[in-house]
C-alpha cells in the first residue's frame, strides 16, 4: 500500500465528520478493545468509562494507524495515547479472564525482563528506546510520565524523562538501564543523540503532544530533525489544538494516510467553566488578590513575569496563605518540589507564570485567577483550562484595571468568551461567593518543612498508589532514611510567639554582656544588676567563646588538608604529564578520542546556537503577528492613515517653529 499523504483540506473535513459522527453514550475501556492487565489498572484508578477523544481515537490507535487529534486542553488526550503506547509495546499477550491467566501473565512479563536484561548486559549496548514522547515543557513531560507509569509497570515496561535544567547522569543511567519509552523536551534529546547516549533506530511508535505549543517556541525545526532519524513505518501521533504555525506541514510530511478525530474546538467553551471580569482600581487589586487567594480550596494565581510571580508568593506567605511558585527562574528541583507542594495539599495556592498554563494537571483546582490579563487568546484558554477538568466544575476570574478595560474586551472577544466587565470590591456578594470557607492563617511556613531538599520525583510513593519505575537504592545499613531531613510540622501561631520572644531576650543577653565585658576592660565599675548578670552568665559565654575557638581551628585543619591534596593532586598531573611526553600510545589514543568529543560537543553547541536563532526568529514572527492583529482592532486603515499624517504633520510644524525662534 502506498502511503498517502493529506493535505490541511482533507484533515479538516475529516474532521468535521468526526466530529458530527460522534456519539455519547458512556463507553468502558474494555468494550474499546483496551488489554485486561490494562483495564485492572484504569479501574483501580477509578477510571471505568473513556471520554469523547478516548473513545474516538483508541480503536484506531489500538490497531496501529496513524492518528491526529485535536481538542481542547484538558480533554484526556494524554491517556488517549498512553492506553495503545503500552499496549502496542507489550510483549505478553493480554487477554485473560481467570486469575490464574493473570498469574501466567505476570509469570510471562518477567520472562521478557529476564531476556531484556541479558541484552543490556552484552558487549556494545546502545539504548534503543521503543516509544518516544515528545512534549513541549518540562513539567508537561513529567505529567505524562507520572500517567505512563502505572500503565508500563503492569507489563514490565520502563520508562523515563529527558529534559534539560538537570544533570545528564540521571538520564544517561536511566537509558542505560534499559528504558523502553522516552518522554523527552526535543533539546535535550538531541543533545543525548550527539553524544551517542542512544538511538531511535528501534522506535516503533512516536507521539508529539500539544504540537501548536512546540510550534510557538520554536521547536519545529528539531522535531523534523528528530522524526527523520524514526523508521518511516513506524506509528505517527500528533495532538494538537490547532493546525496553524507550520504543524500542518509536520502532519503533511510524516503521517501517513491519518485518521482525525477532532472532539472540541481549541476555543470552544466548556460548560462547567464560569468566567467572570472583575474591575478594579489599582489601589484596591492586591486586597482583592489576597482576598481570593485566602480560600481552603485549591486556586492558581497567574502573573505575567517571573518577578510579579515569586513577588505575589512572597507576600501572600508573609500574610499568613502559603503560597508555592512556579516560573522560569526555579531549577528544575524547585519547580517539581513547588508542584509537589500543591499536589499534595500542603499549600493551597499556587503562583505561576504561564509556563504551568499546560500540561499541569492537578485534580480538584476550583479557582483560576488571571492577576494579570495575558498576551493573547490562546494564553488565556489555557490559563482557563487549568480548572474544569475531565468533567469537574470550575470558575476563572479576569481582573483588570479600568485603563485595561479595552484590551481585555478584544481578549475575549477573540477567545469566544461571552463574559462581560463589572465593577466589584471585596466585600461583594459575588467575590464572597468564590471565596467560599476562609482557610486559618498559617505563619511560618517554609517549603523545606514540608518539601525537604532534593528531587521529590526521585523518592518513593510520592502520591498513594503510585510507584516509580526505578527501583529504590538503599544507603549503607540497610536504612533507607538515612540522610533525609525529617518531616517537620507547620509552626503554630502560639509556637512563633514564643520563638520570637525567646530569640528577643536572647538577643538583649549578648547586648548586655558585651555592655559588662567593655566596662571590665576600661577598668569601671559595674552596677549591681549588671554585676549580678555577669556573674550567673560568665561561665556560659566562656564556654561559647570556647567552642567557637575549636570551630575555626577544625575549619583551619581542614583547609590544610585540602590544600594538601590540591598539592597532590599537581603532583600527580605532573607525573601524568611527564608520562604523555614519554609517548605512551594509550595516552596519545585517549588524547585524540578527548579531541574527538571535544569536536561533537562544540558541533553540539553551535546546532544548539543555530535552533536558538530560529526560535528567537518564530517568536518575533509571532509577536509581530499579536502587534498586528491587535491594530486591527484600533479602527479602518482610513483612520489609522489620518492620525499618522496628522502626527507626521505636527513633527513638521514644530520643528518649522522651532528654526523660526533661532
Amino acid at each position: 500500500m502506498v502511503p498517502h499523504h493529506t493535505t490541511l483540506a482533507d484533515i479538516e473535513t475529516s474532521a468535521d465528520f468526526d466530529e458530527s459522527a460522534a456519539h455519547e453514550e458512556s463507553v468502558t475501556f474494555a468494550e474499546l478493545g483496551v488489554p485486561g492487565p490494562l483495564v485492572r489498572v484504569l479501574n483501580a484508578d477509578d477510571k471505568t468509562t473513556a471520554f469523547p477523544i478516548q473513545r474516538d481515537t483508541l480503536p484506531d490507535s489500538l490497531s496501529g494507524r496513524d492518528v491526529l487529534g485535536r481538542g481542547r486542553t484538558g480533554s484526556g488526550k494524554t491517556l488517549a495515547f498512553s492506553i495503545p503506547l503500552v499496549a502496542r509495546l507489550g510483549e505478553v499477550d493480554g487477554s485473560f479472564g481467570a486469575e490464574d491467566s493473570m498469574a501466567e501473565f505476570r509469570k510471562a512479563v518477567k520472562q521478557v525482563q529476564k531476556r531484556h536484561r541479558a541484552e543490556r548486559m552484552e558487549a556494545g549496548f546502545v539504548p534503543h528506546p521503543r516509544g518516544l514522547v515528545l512534549a513541549p515543557t518540562r513539567e508537561l513531560a513529567n505529567q505524562i510520565n507520572d500517567v505512563l507509569e502505572p500503565l508500563a509497570n503492569i507489563y514490565g515496561i520502563s520508562t523515563t524523562t529527558v529534559y534539560g535544567g538537570v544533570r545528564y547522569s540521571r538520564q544517561i543511567g536511566d537509558l542505560k538501564a534499559g528504558a523502553d519509552i522516552v518522554v523527552a523536551c526535543p533539546g535535550r534529546l538531541e543533545d543525548l543523540l550527539e553524544q551517542g547516549a542512544l538511538t531511535l533506530d528501534a522506535v516503533q511508535i512516536v507521539i508529539i503532544d500539544e504540537a501548536d505549543e512546540m510550534a510557538d517556541m520554536g521547536f519545529l525545526p528539531p522535531i523534523k530533525r528528530l522524526l527523520s532519524q524514526i523508521r518511516p513505518n513506524a506509528q505517527h501521533m500528533l495532538f494538537s489544538a490547532t493546525l496553524d504555525h507550520g504543524v500542518d506541514a509536520v502532519v503533511n510530511e510524516f503521517l501517513h494516510d491519518p485518521i482525525v478525530h477532532s472532539v472540541d474546538e481549541a476555543n470552544a467553551h466548556v460548560d462547567s467553566m464560569t468566567h467572570h471580569v472583575f474591575v478594579i482600581s489599582r489601589s484596591d487589586k492586591p486586597e482583592l488578590v489576597r482576598a481570593l487567594a485566602s480560600g481552603t480550596g485549591r486556586r492558581i494565581l497567574f502573573t505575567r513575569t517571573k518577578f510579579q510571580a515569586k513577588k505575589l508568593a512572597k507576600s501572600l506567605t508573609q500574610q499568613g496563605i502559603p503560597a508555592a511558585e512556579l516560573h522560569g527562574n526555579l531549577s528544575q528541583n524547585q519547580r517539581d518540589r513547588n508542584l509537589a507542594a500543591f499536589e499534595q495539599g500542603n499549600v493551597n495556592v499556587l503562583v505561576a507564570t504561564d509556563v504551568a498554563a499546560r500540561g499541569i494537571d492537578v485534580s480538584g483546582v476550583d479557582l483560576v485567577v488571571q492577576v494579570d490579563p495575558p498576551e493573547d487568546p490562546k494564553a488565556f484558554l489555557h490559563r482557563s483550562g487549568r480548572t474544569a477538568r475531565a468533567g469537574r466544575e470550575g470558575d476563572v476570574i479576569t481582573i483588570m484595571t479600568p485603563d485595561q478595560r479595552r484590551y481585555v474586551k478584544s481578549l475575549l472577544h477573540r477567545a469566544n468568551i461571552d463574559a462581560k466587565p463589572h465593577q466589584v470590591n471585596v466585600n461583594d456578594d459575588e467575590v464572597i461567593a468564590l471565596i467560599g470557607e476562609v482557610a486559618e492563617p498559617v505563619f511560618g511556613w517554609d517549603l523545606d518543612k514540608t518539601q525537604p531538599a532534593g528531587n521529590p520525583r526521585n523518592r518513593r510513593n510520592r502520591h498513594e498508589g503510585r510507584g516509580s519505575s526505578r527501583p529504590e537504592r538503599n544507603n549503607r545499613g540497610g536504612r533507607k532514611d538515612r540522610g533525609r531531613a525529617k518531616p517537620q510540622r507547620q509552626e503554630t501561631e502560639q509556637e512563633r510567639e514564643a520563638r520570637l520572644i525567646a530569640e528577643r531576650k536572647a538577643k538583649k543577653d549578648r547586648r548586655r554582656m558585651r555592655a559588662a565585658e567593655r566596662l571590665l576592660a576600661q577598668g569601671k565599675p559595674l552596677d549591681a544588676t549588671l554585676a549580678k548578670f555577669h556573674a550567673e552568665h560568665v561561665q556560659d559565654w566562656t564556654d561559647e567563646a570556647s567552642r567557637d575557638v575549636e570551630r575555626g581551628n577544625a575549619h583551619s585543619r581542614k583547609r590544610r588538608n585540602a590544600q594538601k591534596g590540591h598539592a597532590s593532586n599537581r603532583n600527580g598531573r605532573n607525573d601524568r604529564v611527564s608520562m604523555r611526553r614519554d609517548g605512551d600510545a594509550f595516552n596519545r589514543d585517549e588524547r585524540s578520542e578527548s579531541a574527538k568529543r571535544q569536536d561533537r560537543r562544540k558541533q553540539a553547541h553551535q546546532r544548539a546556537q543555530d535552533d536558538r536563532r530560529e526560535r528567537n526568529a518564530a517568536r518575533h514572527d509571532s509577536k509581530m503577528r499579536r502587534k498586528s492583529e491587535q491594530r486591527g482592532h484600533q479602527g479602518s486603515p482610513k483612520r489609522i492613515r489620518a492620525k499618522q499624517h496628522a502626527t507626521l504633520f505636527s513633527s513638521v510644524n514644530k520643528k518649522r517653529r522651532s528654526g523660526k525662534k533661532r
